[in-house]
């Protein structure tokens, strides 16, 4: 028996043993069909279209179940054994995209492309609850924030590879390879997926589905807005970021790349595919430091990292501005975005480690799912903003970017009292 206990413990000490590893490499080919397809589809609809006002609509749409979704995830993945939410849903997303390649062509592609991207990101969201509630169940408490930085580091990395792939087949075949890809990562993912072990107690229900549902939702937002304040005001923080800053590249860089800088198209969608990577790049760069840096970075740092993303803002915007060569502009925009996104992701995962550290292991997945939902409801609003503001704005394109970073600058100032809360209960609870 001891020997038993004694393998037991070894296991879930470890960072990297095997179902840690596969749950990490799952997400790696997972998200790569995840970002190609993220990357070609809405690039497609931009390229047929020519509307940015579309083009940040049908993403801001597309968000909307994702944010909405994320909750009853987060339900299903503290009642339901995580691997088997992982497996099923990758099938899905593959039958979705092989539905996708059948019908394009025969049906008017801004519909097809609107519901299509619907289901894939209301997909995701009830497939990432079920991923970040995993980490705390496979790892001790001491390695939360480096098993947080291994996964966010290696998903970054297949989200530069996809997009950079996804560009050159893109620039050179068209969108059909990439359909091929991604329904290729989705079946393999979910192949390998059925592997995994992850330990899971089923929970007794009371009542049917809706009223478990809301029960655990509201014991979720109970716990958030009285036991742990600072994780609402928190999330409200991360939100303004979405709103902001990453609402703004992710609907920004593409409009400008391809629609101002004067680039061929083809060129155009390549040096957006190599963007996307730069910026999957700083987002890489960002879980490195945050795995070598655990044990240091505390939350005075969360208003610093802040500042910065918006000084990487204001910087992008200077350059549209001041600048009058594209490759040069193209090249600040890419250092922008990259050094954004690194510092993001710094503070993507100390959030993300401060709330699992405070929240008991029977909560976790509904607490996540609900902090997220809050982090992420902003996001549909920012790119439908952006997505009109660059439709309409003119020559004057730097605007935006001032502004959000100035903005950013001053909420950050604001708040910052809230992430020394934040810091002095993580260290109640080690």
């Amino acid at each position: 028996m001891q020997r038993t206990i004694t393998s037991s413990a070894i296991r879930r000490k470890a960072i990297f043993s095997k179902d840690f590893i596969l749950v990490a490499i799952g997400q790696v080919i997972s998200i790569f069909g995840n970002q190609i397809l993220r990357y070609a589809l809405p690039l497609y609809l931009l390229n047929q279209t020519g509307s940015a006002a579309l083009f940040g609509t049908i993403l801001a749409v597309s968000f909307i179940p994702m944010i909405v979704l994320f909750p009853v995830g987060g339900i299903i993945a503290d009642r339901v054994n995580k691997r088997n939410i992982m497996v099923i849903l990758d099938f899905c997303t593959a039958i979705l995209i092989f539905l996708f390649y059948l019908l394009a062509g025969r049906l008017d592609i801004v519909p097809l492309m609107a519901v299509t991207m619907i289901i894939l990101y209301g997909i995701q969201g009830a497939y990432q609850p079920a991923v970040k509630a995993s980490v705390p169940v496979l790892v001790e408490t001491d390695h939360i924030m480096k098993a947080n930085s291994v996964v966010d580091m290696i998903n970054s990395i297949a989200s530069m590879a996809g997009p950079v792939i996804g560009g050159l087949l893109f620039s050179v075949f068209g969108l059909v390879p990439i359909l091929y890809v991604s329904i290729g990562c989705f079946l393999g993912s979910a192949a390998m997926e059925i592997f995994i072990r992850i330990p899971f107690e089923k929970r007794e229900s009371t009542g049917n589905i809706f009223v478990t549902g809301f029960a655990d939702l509201k014991e979720s937002f109970s716990f958030m807005f009285k036991k742990k304040p600072v994780l609402w005001k928190a999330a409200l923080i991360f939100a303004s970021t979405n709103l902001l800053l990453t609402s703004l590249i992710l609907i920004g860089l593409p409009v400008i790349i391809t629609q101002r800088l004067g680039f061929a198209p083809d060129t155009a969608s390549r040096l957006y595919g190599y963007a996307q990577g730069v910026i999957a790049a700083g987002a890489i760069l960002g879980g490195l430091l945050a795995g070598m840096f655990s044990n240091k970075l505390n939350s005075a740092a969360s208003p610093v990292l802040l500042i910065g993303c918006s000084l990487s803002v204001i910087i992008s915007g200077a350059s549209l501005q001041v600048l009058n060569a594209p490759m040069g502009i193209y090249i600040i925009l890419l250092t922008g975005g990259g050094l954004l996104l690194t510092l993001h992701t710094l503070f993507q995962i100390q959030m993300m480690t401060y709330l699992q550290l405070l929240t008991p292991k029977h909560l976790i997945g509904k607490v996540i799912s609900c902090f997220m939902c809050l982090v992420m409801c902003t996001s549909p609003l920012g790119q439908f903003i952006y997505g009109i503001v660059f439709e309409h704005i003119g020559r004057d394109i730097y605007l935006p970017f001032y502004a959000a970073g100035l903005t950013m600058t001053g909420i950050t100032i604001f708040t910052r009292k809230v992430f020394c809360g934040a810091g002095g209960l993580t260290e109640q609870n080690a």
